[in-house]
């Protein structure tokens, strides 16, 4: 049984950083995508962050790129979201998601393509 557990959320003042991370278990990701998409209260959830594969090209959403940085490590079949100077607008619970198939770059964007959902970790930037 495949599970995504995410850890690293939290309360922070606006500029400050966190980092999430997502341990998969149940099986690996290494060559398929992983990403990670947030949703704020009365929004639809929306993609943050994602990688095709480990070491591959990564992509993020317009509103956090030169803020955001994903990351992957095989050896613990973990993903990483560093987030740097962090905005109210940024508050949401964010969800690490994977897919276990290969897919387009530009599908990665879409929640359709994910098979596996974390349960989410609360992001909460305070001004």
């Amino acid at each position: 049984q495949v599970q995504l557990v995410e850890s690293g959320g939290g309360l922070v003042q606006a500029g400050g950083s966190l980092r999430l991370s997502c341990a998969a278990s149940g099986r690996t990701f290494s060559v398929y995508p992983m990403g990670w998409f947030r949703q704020a209260p009365g929004t639809e959830r929306e993609f943050v962050a994602g990688s095709r594969r480990s070491g591959g090209m990564t992509y993020y959403a317009d509103s956090v790129k030169g803020r955001f940085t994903i990351s992957r490590d095989d050896a613990k079949n973990t993903v990483y979201l560093e987030m740097n100077s962090l905005k109210p607008d940024d508050t949401a619970v964010y969800y690490c998601a994977a897919a276990s198939r290969i897919i387009s770059t530009a599908a990665i964007l879409s929640r359709a393509v994910y098979d596996y959902w974390g349960q989410g970790t609360q992001v909460t930037v305070s001004s």
